[in-house]
């Protein structure tokens, strides 16, 4: 299989532990005029260092006497990103004695962010993270205030190229790139399978099964089957107009879903969702290994013990040949709501956020990889386990730009492949594709 290197800042800041072994418009358009001034020198640099911009700061503050400060800022429900976010938002509160603020941290996924800002983009927060595969939509529908201001640091710097071009639309930057981590990979406990055995699905299924285990992977979600697709080199891309091209149908694809069938009808095999896996790990223990991504490391890490393992996705044989699965990757940003009142604090806000000190602090409190290059050093995170197998599997994996008419039809036909209820493999390949392919609107 061909590599597709999606970025290099996870194999650079994990190379050393790996050979260790472990109604607006959300333009400038509507800036206020203090904004725009703001803007114009926010691009200033002195010897190639950035120039804190303490008059726009000073601004802000003379602006906001006799006022609160009234900011919402959503962010993961998990446990971990509600607390680390709350320890971020006092110490930015705390850098600034003299306003009156009332910031409410609201629980809110990232993969369904979009869907509720453009709900109602007037009453959504005025900060928020989100994946990086929804700024096309957000931009469209004029919920993100493009980044025209610089306060502190530029964030177009600091941040490992690929994040920072990502956020842009139109070659204009739409968010402040906070994780590059948005992936996923193999976790095991290596009580029960051993390093060789989780090299391919055929070793793995056979030493789960010799144990008494069960091995699991979400086969019918669009998110994870495309793996097995993409390790095959088979194409499924965007188009300019927002719809799909997918030749999932064609011969070569026939035999992935014949193998994807014959995996999940393996008796050590299950295809389960995220929350029930981590939740059956702890309570029967007899799920020894899953595809999953580093949102689940602490549960994963809690159920799995000394054996918490893990690795890049197995390879699959398909007419003789080892077939390396490939993977969606990507990025989490922190987007500032184009109708926010408050534009000015959200941008410095959502800038403070997605600083190197606080992306190295968010990191390690979620095990995510900063997209800061600085961040991402941090040696709690070279030496984390889960992060270690991001990066195996980062040289497999493609970014996540795909229409939205993917979805649906792609967890059908792995749900169909999964239960055994698909009996006619072509057609539902056929119809897959006719679904994934039409037109976006």
């Amino acid at each position: 299989m061909k590599k597709k290197v999606l970025s290099l800042i996870l194999v650079a800041a994990m190379g050393v532990s790996m050979l260790v072994g472990c109604g607006g418009t959300g333009t400038e358009d509507s800036q206020s005029e203090s904004e725009s001034k703001n803007s114009e020198a926010g691009s200033e640099d002195k010897d190639g260092e950035f120039v804190v911009k303490q008059d726009a700061i000073d601004n802000l503050i003379a602006s906001s006497e006799g006022k609160t400060v009234h900011l919402d800022v959503w962010c993961s429900e998990t446990t971990a990103y509600q607390e680390v976010m709350g320890e971020v938002i006092e110490a930015f509160k705390a850098q600034y004695p003299d306003v009156s603020f009332e910031i409410v941290i609201g629980a809110q996924s990232e993969a369904g962010c979009k869907d509720r800002v453009l709900e109602d983009p007037e009453a959504a927060a005025d900060v928020f993270v989100f994946a990086d595969d929804q700024i096309n939509d957000l931009v469209k529908a004029g919920a993100l205030q493009e980044v025209v201001t610089t306060y502190t640091y530029d964030p177009a710097v600091t941040n490992d190229e690929a994040t920072v071009e990502a956020t842009k639309v139109n070659g204009k930057m739409y968010a402040y790139p906070l994780t590059a981590s948005n992936g996923y990979f193999l976790y095991y406990d290596s009580r029960y399978v051993s390093a060789e055995d989780v090299k391919s699905w055929e070793t793995l299924l056979a030493a789960a099964e010799k144990a008494g285990k069960k091995v699991g992977m979400n086969i019918g979600d669009g998110w994870y089957i495309y793996s097995f697709f993409a390790g095959a080199d088979l194409e499924l891309t965007m188009n300019a107009d927002g719809s799909n091209s997918c030749n999932w149908n064609n011969e070569t694809g026939l035999k992935v879903a014949n193998k994807i069938k014959e995996i999940a009808s393996n008796s050590a095999f299950i295809s389960i969702n995220n929350t029930d896996a981590t939740a059956r790990m702890k309570a029967s223990g007899d799920l020894v290994a899953y595809v999953d991504g580093t949102w689940d490391a602490t549960p994963i890490s809690e159920a799995y013990g000394e054996g918490y393992s893990a690795t890049k996705l197995p390879t699959y044989n398909l007419d003789g040949e080892d077939v390396q699965m490939g993977s969606y990757a990507g990025y989490k940003f922190v987007g500032v709501n184009s109708y926010s009142q408050e534009k000015g604090w959200a941008m410095l806000l959502a800038e403070y956020i997605t600083n190197e000190e606080n992306q190295s602090k968010i990191g390690v409190a979620t095990t995510e990889m900063p997209a800061n290059t600085e961040a991402a050093k941090a040696p709690e995170l070279q030496n984390n386990v889960a992060l270690k197998g991001l990066s195996e599997q980062y040289p497999f994996s493609d970014r996540q730009v795909v229409g939205g008419k993917y979805w649906d039809p792609a967890a059908s036909l792995g749900a169909g492949l999964a239960d055994g209820s698909i009996t006619d493999i072509q057609q539902a390949l056929n119809d897959a594709v006719l679904g994934i392919t039409q037109p976006a609107n």
